[in-house]
């Protein structure tokens, strides 16, 4: 496949929260307390005199302060609402009495995690007094503020305290200039899915669109159960694939609502006898293998069994192979236009420029080498050096896996100059050179940008340990996309007597996979962190469980098919025409 172009930059967003109990969770909600370490606001006395500020300050204003953090720390809201409407209207309440943004965002935080058994009624009367009270002074709102509101109202359980806690999310931006976040939608979209308000659900996370924000696992699981609940099995396969998209491995909760929808009467007639097995490969191929994407393939009951996946990816249930899913190209296109954004922001713009368009001509690489990791490899000792021994050996081990083809090794012509010194290593260094085997990035640069974008945009493998956590990786952001595609395109490596050792990407992804004869396979969240004990969903049409003995492979990923599916051409192939799951270099996509 030829270099892909880079036309811009992509950003990517950061990882925020907002977790509710979902069915069977005895956890409560959490959000963080934004604490101000400015003292309060000075306050207008009846006589017209400036009261003191600080720890040592006298009247309302002091008294409130002490008590509210007093209350925070010992959780109790009723104690804190006490204070505050003595304070605000008591018979010795200060005319104008002002907080400080931090208390009246304590205030609500507090009555937002109130026990309701402690309360004497339902907190969200409370919190419109303090909201009220903080507009009518002339205090600004923040996000937190609106956020925790939110979530008193919307934790009402009636639908009028939901629809009012959207209105406050989906209208901060435009009467306060403020920009909601994930953790602003959560409480919205949790007091709809208890209620079963499918519709009122797509609107908040159609909102969330609109805001730039990405629903994660406990929100989409919501939006899942809410579609499966109302029978809407295109909406319950849209958050499967966004699912798929967010996460690697679901959680408990989000497993028992995949159980239930795929054991239900609705799951088993949403579907199609017939569909276009070129489309569906063609889709399967686009998007990186692993799903098609292009809606439920089949009808009939599904079985649903809770397996365990042998080391090379064979399933214990369908005895089926799990495929081994890279990024899809238009993600891939992204992800090359962000790299080359950054690099031409922070590197010459000229220097770069040149690589990008010598990369161009030179597409054939099978593998990109981190030159500098790997000669600097466990060099740390008292004769240690630059060994230009361990980068010829990983170069010799990747030309005897590709049959001789030469990888692309990148390093700074800092090295070059200071290893063309010796007689040997100059000799090694021509070699390279002539066989069109050496990139040397130019002073001044970053060696990192240049290997980076080469494995991205020939879209090949990258040999290095580096676990690509600093400055320059971080401006990429820390989303599951970077980790999917370094899970599918690093090799790592060590030495055994001088030889080079290649641990190349595992034989299999553990994220959702869609076959393309419509089951599904979905690994469950392993706290161990052993894959070989990691338990998996599989899926798929009752007609199609009883594995046969020699299953065709497919997607990457084996499956049986019923003697009238083969038939009537809905998928089976010969297994010598079928694809091997898909891992380093997609020739094949072009």
């Amino acid at each position: 496949m030829g270099l892909i172009s880079a036309t811009g930059t992509s950003a990517l967003l950061p990882r925020v929260y907002g977790p509710w109990p979902l069915s069977g969770s005895k956890s409560k909600p959490s959000l963080p307390v934004r604490v101000s370490l400015q003292p309060p606001m000075a306050t207008a006395a009846g006589d017209g005199t400036r009261r003191k500020r600080g720890r040592g300050g006298k009247g309302p204003n002091s008294d409130l302060s002490r008590t509210l953090t007093d209350c925070t720390r010992r959780g109790d809201a009723a104690a804190a609402m006490a204070a505050f409407d003595a304070a605000v209207s008591g018979p010795d309440a200060a005319p104008d009495l002002r907080l400080a943004a931090h208390q009246y965002n304590q205030l609500l935080h507090l009555l937002a995690s109130a026990d309701r058994a402690a309360f004497p009624a339902h907190p969200a009367a409370a919190a419109r007094r303090v909201f009220a009270h903080m507009l009518g002074v002339g205090a600004p709102p923040s996000e937190a503020t609106i956020t925790s509101l939110a979530r008193v109202v919307a934790a009402a359980d009636d639908a009028e305290g939901a629809d009012e806690a959207f209105g406050l999310v989906s209208t901060m931006r435009e009467k306060y200039g403020l920009a909601p976040r994930l953790r602003s939608y959560s409480p919205v979209l949790a007091a709809f899915w208890r209620a079963g308000e499918a519709g009122k659900a797509y609107e908040v996370e159609a909102h969330m669109a609109a805001s730039a924000v990405s629903p994660e696992e406990p929100e989409l699981t919501a939006l899942l159960e809410v579609s499966a609940k109302a029978g809407n099995a295109d909406k319950v396969y849209e958050y499967m694939h966004k699912l798929r998209r967010a996460v690697g491995c679901v959680k408990e909760e989000t497993t028992e609502v995949l159980e239930a929808w795929f054991r239900s009467e609705k799951a088993a007639t949403a579907g199609k006898a017939e569909w276009d097995v070129c489309q569906v490969k063609d889709a399967i191929v686009a998007n990186g293998g692993g799903c098609h994407q292009l809606g439920w393939l089949r009808t009939g009951p599904w079985t649903v069994q809770r397996v365990r996946v042998g080391a090379e990816g064979e399933c214990g249930g369908c005895r089926c192979r799990l495929a081994s899913v890279d990024i899809n190209m238009e993600d891939t296109q992204k992800f090359a236009d962000s790299i080359s954004g950054l690099a031409l922001e922070r590197e010459t713009k000229a220097n770069f420029s040149q690589f990008k368009e010598w990369l161009e001509a030179h597409k054939e690489y099978e593998a990109i080498v981190d030159g500098a990791n790997i000669a600097l490899y466990q060099q740390n000792f008292a004769e240690g050096g630059f060994s230009l021994v361990q980068l010829d050996a990983v170069v010799t081990e990747l030309r005897d896996r590709y049959s001789g083809k030469w990888p692309l090794v990148i390093l700074h012509n800092k090295r070059i100059a200071k290893l063309m010194e010796t007689a040997s290593n100059r000799h090694l260094i021509e070699t390279w050179r002539a066989n069109g085997a050496l990139y040397t990035s130019p002073s001044g640069s970053n060696d990192d940008w240049y290997w980076l974008y080469a494995a991205i945009g020939l879209n090949c493998l990258l040999v290095t340990n580096d676990e690509m956590r600093d400055h320059i990786f971080e401006l990429l952001g820390s989303s599951s996309f970077f980790y999917k595609w370094k899970q599918r395109h690093r090799v790592k490596y060590t030495f055994n007597k001088g030889k080079a050792v290649l641990v190349l990407p595992p034989p299999y992804s553990s994220e959702i996979q869609e076959s393309e004869t419509g089951s599904w396979h979905v690994p469950i969240e392993e706290k161990s962190g052993d894959e070989r004990a990691r338990t998996w969903l599989c899926i798929g049409r009752t007609d199609l469980a009883k594995p046969p003995r020699e299953p065709p492979v497919a997607n990457g990923v084996a499956q049986d098919l019923s003697p009238s599916e083969a038939s009537n051409g809905a998928g089976q192939r010969q297994p010598e025409e079928l694809a091997a799951p898909v891992t380093g270099k997609r020739k094949d996509r072009d």
